[in-house]
């Protein structure tokens, strides 16, 4: 998953045949030979315990999650039951699982005989982080199958309900999960945690206008059913569902575009290049083992740049600037087919070995297709924008392994376990070589397939089969400068393009007063040239009228490209320059996207805009997910907020 700040970047399919769409959105067909269930690894020791769920998986662990849900439009909840199997470690009558606001109607096991038998409950009170332990008493030790029969509140946190008219076609109603970190536990009763891997399996009823689709295998049963079946073992925060007037265009034989038809031809367009991607990432990494890689093109509520879901990765639509020049998101969520998915962050605490991996594999992947000056280019903007963060972060935030303590896994989702973890992997690359690193991460990658380690065990992998086997190069004292230690290393090389050069040349120019904003040379920039062009401005005291020349010249206000539009705004409202606010009140109310809106609200809201930012918020609202309403709650709980009265 994208994080909150961090900035995905890149450069610019024709749209498939209706009938041919019309197969594939039926069938969405796996080519490729499905990857073996795997094996339910044993529970970390207790040293390992993740302590941010309830489940007792140190005793047994759930390996295959069956669900029987409606989806209710009308209730804004889904309801039915989730069937668990189960493998223990030792013998036990205990099982303990995490929810969160889930209605809890009743249990049952399998007993002994084979038949259905209903066992006793009890919901615990909720933690404001973990939620509320399910604890289930068994009648037999080593019962394997339990099953839940519940139903979701109508505002979860992991589940975004949206009118007709949040939509782009307006006409249906759409929902869609987001499960990361731990929020699977407010749609599904279960062990909410990334040490734990399961295979799952779901018959999903709806409206038969209503198209679903989930991160598995996917298989119409009839105009009101759809069966999903996901062979591979994932971690709980990989389950995802989505429902709502969708159609598929095929990218080619394993990859292609839910989205609403409204948006789909542009889509289509946008990311025709996945495909070579699949083939580029595969080649260096190793075979792509989940069968296809579709895209879920959301609505603009989304409340992140992409997730991960393996077989269809989620994305938002902010990244459809029409040249290709966001597309390094897509390489993003598709790294993650090896660095995440394939192999898990045991505990949160441990999100840097999915992301920094992550970053690190996108980053090649973008060099691969576009070349080294745009990938170079990419890591300098991410490097001056993780420089910016840091400076906001407490030093202990600033740790790769970062102690979380009681709070939220949600607050690890800085730049440091993507960026600061890239740069981590882009030292040990500079180190040891390319031909030397890139075989150890294949090799890491294929040696803790469908495994979740920590970080001491991703150390003794290192230690064993780089640092030990070419001595003198790398230090362990150095590896523990990178992942223990706050800020950055003092021995960090820092990226540098060569292609800023003369962006940072002509800028200085400008702001010198030797020529006019309209003079500059800039036909030929890239969308990451001109994001260099305005990041790096003075971001307080420059003069109203260089801010309205700029904005004349370029036409910076109301742009379609997100990124520049935040850049943009982020740079107008750090110089008090509030000829942005019309198209800024636009910008905060048709997207949804965390990190192209929450910093903005947080510099109106540090200024004498707060007002006004608030009643923009308070008519946005109902359409930003959950999860960016929490964030956003907060900021403007100076006085009850008009919602609080709706209900």
């Amino acid at each position: 998953m994208l994080s909150l700040r961090r900035t995905v970047l890149s450069s610019a399919l024709l749209f498939a045949l209706q009938l041919l769409a019309s197969t594939y959105a039926n069938s969405a067909p796996n080519t490729l030979a499905a990857e073996p269930s795997a094996t339910v690894v044993k529970a970390q020791t207790q040293q390992n315990q993740d302590a941010l769920t309830y489940a007792n998986y140190t005793d047994v662990n759930v390996s295959h999650v069956e669900l029987a849900l409606a989806i209710d439009f009308k209730q804004s909840r889904l309801s039915g039951e989730a069937t668990l199997d189960l493998a223990w470690h030792k013998a036990g009558k205990e099982l303990i699982l995490d929810t969160r606001d889930l209605t809890i109607n009743s249990v049952s096991a399998l007993n002994s005989t084979g038949k259905w038998q209903s066992v006793p409950f009890t919901l615990a009170k909720a933690d404001a982080v973990k939620g509320a332990a399910l604890t289930i008493k068994l009648a037999d030790e080593d019962t394997q199958k339990v099953k839940i029969n519940y139903h979701t509140s109508n505002n979860p946190s992991g589940i975004q309900w949206l009118t007709p008219e949040q939509t782009q076609g307006k006409q249906l109603p759409f929902m869609f999960s987001q499960s990361q970190a731990i929020h699977a536990r407010s749609w599904i009763p279960l062990q909410d945690t990334p040490a734990v891997r399961q295979t799952y399996s779901a018959t999903i009823t709806a409206d038969k206008a209503i198209t679903v689709v989930m991160s598995a295998d996917r298989k119409t049963l009839s105009t009101t059913q759809t069966q999903f079946t996901m062979p591979q073992a994932i971690p709980a925060y990989l389950i995802a569902i989505a429902a709502g007037h969708l159609q598929f265009a095929p990218l080619d034989n394993i990859s292609g575009i839910w989205a609403e038809p409204e948006i789909l031809d542009k889509a289509s367009k946008e990311f025709a290049d996945t495909p070579e991607m699949i083939k580029i990432a595969a080649k260096r990494y190793g075979d792509y083992r989940w069968g296809r890689y579709d895209l879920l093109i959301l609505p603009p509520s989304f409340p992140f740049g992409g997730m991960e879901n393996p077989r269809l990765s989620f994305i938002t639509p902010t990244v459809i600037a029409g040249d290709k020049s966001l597309v390094s998101l897509i390489a993003h969520e598709l790294a993650h087919s090896w660095s995440g998915n394939l192999v898990t962050n045991a505990t949160w605490r441990d999100l840097w070995l999915n992301e920094g991996f992550t970053t690190y594999v996108e980053n090649r992947i973008m060099e691969d297709l576009y070349g080294r000056d745009r990938a170079l280019m990419e890591q300098t903007i991410g490097y001056s924008e993780l420089l910016a963060e840091l400076a906001e972060l407490t030093p202990s935030d600033s740790v790769l392994h970062v102690d979380l303590g009681k709070r939220s896994p949600d607050e690890a989702f800085s730049g440091v376990p993507y960026v600061k973890g890239q740069l981590f992997l882009l030292f040990l690359e500079q180190k040891f070589g390319r031909e030397r690193f890139d075989a150890f991460v294949k090799n890491y990658f294929n040696h803790f397939a469908f495994q979740s380690i920590t970080t001491a065990q991703f150390r003794e992998y290192l230690s064993l089969n780089l640092l030990n086997k070419y001595p003198n190069v790398v230090s362990e004292a150095e590896v523990d400068t990178w992942i223990e230690g706050q800020g950055l290393p003092s021995f960090l090389v820092q990226p540098n393009s060569h292609a800023f050069d003369d962006v940072d040349a002509q800028r200085q120019t400008w702001l010198d007063g030797k020529l006019n904003a309209s003079e500059l040379k800039t036909n030929t920039w890239t969308v990451h040239q001109w994001l260099r062009f305005i990041n790096e401005m003075p971001r307080v005291n420059l003069d109203q009228t260089k801010l309205a020349e700029l904005d004349k010249a370029f036409h910076f206000t109301g742009t379609g490209n997100s990124e520049i539009a935040f850049a943009w705004y982020s740079l107008a409202l750090d110089n008090g320059y509030y000829a942005v606010l019309s198209a800024l009140k636009q910008h905060l109310t048709h997207i949804g996207r965390m990190r192209l809106i929450v910093p903005l609200y947080q510099k109106l809201a540090s200024t004498d805009q707060y007002d006004w930012a608030k009643s923009v918020y308070l008519k946005a609202r109902s359409g930003y997910h959950p999860q960016t309403q929490a964030s956003l709650d907060m900021m403007f709980a100076d006085k009850p907020l008009e919602h609080e009265h709706s209900h």
